[in-house]
């Protein structure tokens, strides 16, 4: 039987609540996004999600919302802190598997012969790869407990960076009220020579160039302009994440067994979030979490090095400063003004990414007026975007966005289209140089497995829960 779905206005759509859903599903997508959704077993995910105890609004996909574990990747839902429940398959495996963007001095025209040796250098300085290891000295014990306490504030301390970069991290690079002590000595073990690494599959390091300004008061504030060369980081919590998410699923289906809570699928295993079970995932999540903000803060340091060496530069020349970091994998306890009414929820974003708007406190000064920065790239050969949080996002979504362009293809039916062509040669045909430790990453991730980012990007644009900053268009890649 073919699902309903109701079209509410342009590019917002909803699925009616029926049958054990407790909140309608709504869906941002223009009309071509939804055709390729249509039939598509994300929608049946969103169907799911909406049957959680607690959940507020609307089970939410965003525009790049395509099938995940339990939750769809670019699934949000909100739920009550006192009635609601928190579930690991609404945060994903990679906890904290964020972006980050960073800018510097340098002008696309000055470098664009330069490409080569500068992505071969950062592809020495920064392990990539499925377990790739061993950026920096192996962690001890007492390393990974501070990290797993303090996030990015570790990596600054020992100095990876400043303490100014912590000011353009979401909640300044440290999530409150982590507990290591809950985290598995399997978890620990996995991170220990992880950090400053890059990972595989969709992470990536791309040096891009930004191609147009769409907001020149927003671009200003973040200090970047036509021509610069900008820098995107985008990975997470590696092993250890990983290894925290495989734990806490086992916990968290006794759980839901323990209290009765009925879940139309397993990977929708959930604890209240005043039970025991429901604090410490999110104690240990807040850790991965951590963890994560410290990796990305680490790489970023790798990275600059590594342009003052390829280029022969000094730091005051290069310019290099981060915009904004932030998670697309996470659940936060956050405040939302819903209906008039100002609660606490726990809001899941699998997928998905903050988009507060204008006048959020925690935002730093030179953002408070314009809103938080949003980072949805694309992947390799495509364009990315910098946008900004509106209002809007505020009361229909909780504050939330898509993180990226979202994937039409599995890696294996990716792999099976592109089995006769070379990805390097045609990616380099297009203008972007590219290496990669797994070369079959390269086939799983080319720019054809992906839906395309601007009408991702648009359908959130158009309906007003963001606004956009600036294109940016990739000129070199290390992938994972």
């Amino acid at each position: 039987m073919e699902r309903v779905i109701n079209k509410v206005n342009q590019n917002i759509w909803e699925i009616p609540q029926t049958g054990k859903m407790r909140v309608p599903g709504r869906i941002f997508a223009s009309e071509d996004l939804m055709q390729i959704l249509r039939n598509d077993a994300s929608l049946d995910q969103i169907v799911n999600v909406a049957q959680l105890p607690g959940i507020t609004g609307f089970s939410f996909g965003m525009p790049d919302i395509h099938w995940g574990y339990g939750f769809p990747i670019g699934g949000v839902a909100a739920t009550d802190i006192e009635t609601g429940v928190i579930s690991p398959g609404g945060v994903g495996y990679d906890i904290n598997c964020g972006v980050r963007l960073i800018r510097t001095n340098l002008h696309f025209d000055e470098m664009k012969n330069k490409i080569k040796p500068l992505i071969a250098t950062i592809f020495g300085a920064v392990p990539s790869g499925i377990g790739s290891h061993n950026a920096i000295k192996k962690l001890n014990l007492s390393d990974i407990q501070k990290i797993l306490m303090t996030g990015a504030q570790w990596a600054v301390e020992n100095r990876f960076g400043t303490e100014n970069d912590l000011n353009f991290i979401e909640d300044r690079g440290c999530l409150q009220g982590a507990d290591p002590d809950i985290i598995s000595k399997r978890a620990i073990e996995r991170g220990l020579s992880q950090m400053g690494t890059l990972g595989s599959g969709n992470h990536f390091i791309e040096i891009s160039k930004v191609a147009d300004i769409y907001d020149d008061i927003a671009a200003q504030a973040m200090d970047i302009s036509i021509g610069n060369i900008v820098i995107q980081i985008h990975t997470g919590s590696r092993g250890l994440g990983y290894q925290v998410c495989d734990d806490f699923i086992k916990v968290t289906l006794q759980a839901s067994r323990k209290y009765g809570i009925e879940i139309p699928d397993r990977q929708l295993s959930c604890a209240p979030l005043t039970s025991p079970e429901g604090k410490d995932y999110l104690a240990a999540m807040r850790a991965s979490a951590n963890f994560a903000f410290s990796n990305r803060q680490v790489i970023h340091s790798l990275i600059e090095h590594a342009f003052i060496q390829s280029l022969n530069i000094s730091p005051s020349e290069l310019g290099f400063r981060c915009v904004w970091d932030i998670a697309h994998n996470i659940a936060k306890i956050e405040e939302h003004d819903y209906k008039g009414i100002k609660r606490k929820y726990c809001v899941h974003r699998k997928g998905a990414t903050r988009a507060f708007g204008p006048d959020y406190p925690e935002l730093p000064l030179n953002y408070k007026s314009i809103g938080q920065p949003v980072l949805i790239p694309g992947d390799m050969g495509t364009e990315s975007y910098v946008c900004i949080g509106t209002k809007k996002a505020m009361a229909e979504t909780f504050g939330s966005s898509c993180h990226g362009a979202g994937r039409i293809l599995s890696r294996s039916q990716a792999k099976k289209k592109g089995a006769n062509i070379n990805h390097f040669k045609e990616l380099e045909k297009s203008g972007v140089f590219v290496m990669a430790e797994e070369k079959s990453t390269i086939a799983e991730e080319m720019p054809f497995a992906y839906k395309d980012v601007t009408q991702v990007v648009n359908t959130l644009y158009e309906t007003g829960i963001i606004r956009k900053v600036a294109r940016l268009v990739p000129w070199g890649v290390v992938k994972g």
